[in-house]
This record gives C-alpha cells, sequence and structure tokens, in this order.
C-alpha cells in the first residue's frame, strides 16, 4: 500500500483514539494527481451531515492545469464512502466535546485510493512540550549507548 500523502501534524496536534479507513468519491482528474502525489492533507477534516460524510479542506491541483474544466475546485467537498453503521458511530464521536474527525494519509490499496482519518483529541500545549522532551531524552540514551559500544 504506497502512501500518497501523511498529516504529520496531525500526530504532534492531536491524539489519535481510533483509526477509520474510507474510499474517496474523485473525478478522473484528480485520480490522476493524487497517484502522482499532488494532494495537500493540510488543515483539512472530515465533516458529517446528514447521512453523509465529507472531506473540507484538502487540496488536489488540477492534474493538466491547461486542460482542467473552467469550474473547476481544487478544494471542493470530497464525499467519503463509509457504511451507514460507520457513519452513525462517528456522528455520535464528533458531537463529543473535544473530539474532532482528522484524516491522518492518503494512500492505494488494491488500485483504490483511500483515506485513513482518525477520532482524535487536540493535545494541549505542556502535552506537546513533554513529548518533545521525552523524545529528546530517549534520543540522548540511545547516543550514549551507542558510544558505549562503538
Amino acid at each position: 500500500m504506497p502512501t500518497l500523502a501523511k498529516n504529520k501534524k496531525a500526530y504532534y496536534d492531536y491524539e489519535v483514539l481510533e483509526k477509520f479507513e474510507a474510499g474517496l468519491v474523485l473525478t478522473g482528474q484528480e485520480v490522476k494527481a493524487i497517484r502522482e502525489g499532488k494532494i495537500s492533507l493540510k488543515g483539512s477534516y472530515v465533516v458529517i451531515r446528514g447521512q453523509e460524510a465529507f472531506l473540507i479542506g484538502v487540496k488536489v491541483p488540477p492534474y493538466q492545469p491547461k486542460n482542467s474544466p473552467d469550474d473547476y475546485d481544487p478544494e471542493r467537498k470530497r464525499k467519503l464512502l463509509l457504511t451507514k453503521k460507520q457513519i452513525k458511530y462517528l456522528m455520535g464521536k464528533s458531537n463529543e466535546r473535544g473530539l474532532t474527525l482528522v484524516p491522518l494519509k492518503v494512500y492505494t490499496k488494491q488500485g483504490l485510493i483511500k483515506l485513513k482519518f482518525g477520532v482524535c483529541r487536540g493535545k494541549k500545549k505542556h502535552d506537546k512540550r513533554k513529548k518533545i522532551k521525552d523524545r529528546e531524552i530517549d534520543r540522548n540514551l540511545r547516543r550514549k549507548i551507542k558510544k558505549n559500544r562503538g
């Protein structure tokens, strides 16, 4: 499953509680552009309206800018393909205080383009600092162990 795009900032800003996989409803030129890696998940999120889920804020520039239709919108909302049971569950989760649905990565699976998104809780500033500090301590320990062995 080659990964086409990752939302690295999501793992820094949010604590991922659960992950879900969904298909995307795309046009032909969007599929070609995404397969080339022309997609940005920065600042995007998933919304549930009625009985449907939508991906909002994703930028997919045209595959061939000179051949693209005049009315093409690179930031249009894209429908997600989920079961009714999943949509009802996610509707309940997204209405909970402090939880949001954040896209994590776009990848291909058996020739289809899939989106992995998570039910996330925002991290506080002190949580982010603690994570950075722990990572730094771990890195220093590994350096010292490597230095002692070598």
